[in-house]
């Protein structure tokens, strides 16, 4: 598993909700909360997704940008994007070739893991054990943001 002061996998390159393909290292130079959940509509992983478009205004005062990584295909993560207005990146990883490179795999199966990655590619902090509720508020408070009420 990736840990604080690793680089981030940058070369790593997955579809987005549109179908595009995007590579992490297109976002180098900026803060990046990348997030893994284990599926799209979900209680859990709403819950989360929608606490992280409740602060998104927040987030990019500070020029943070999340990105979400499930293995759900593209089709279904543009489904949820559009269902719940999701203002960020959601990519397919339905071979988990993410989630093993950074370590978000238990088994077959993706956890709900975090990674806050710096602007010059280094993990600054590793989330292993993320409530779905309170996660946001988490980031909120280590980044300096006004957390959700």
């Amino acid at each position: 598993m990736l840990e604080k002061g690793n680089l981030a996998p940058i070369e790593i390159e997955l579809q987005n909700q549109d179908g595009e393909l995007v590579k992490l290292i297109d976002f180098k130079g900026e803060k990046l909360v990348v997030y893994f959940y284990p599926r799209d509509n979900t209680p859990g992983c709403t819950t989360e997704a929608k606490n992280f478009r409740d602060s998104i205004k927040e987030y990019k005062d500070k020029n943070i940008k999340i990105i979400g990584i499930s293995a759900d295909s593209v089709k279904s993560h543009k489904k949820f994007q559009t269902k719940y207005n999701l203002p960020f990146t959601l990519l397919s990883d339905p071979d988990k070739i993410a989630a093993k490179a950074f370590g978000a795999l238990s088994g077959a199966r993706v956890k709900r893991r975090t990674w806050l990655i710096n602007e010059d590619w280094k993990i600054e902090k590793v989330y292993e054990n993320v409530s779905a509720s309170k996660h946001n508020n988490e980031l909120c408070t280590y980044y300096g943001l006004k957390p959700l009420q």
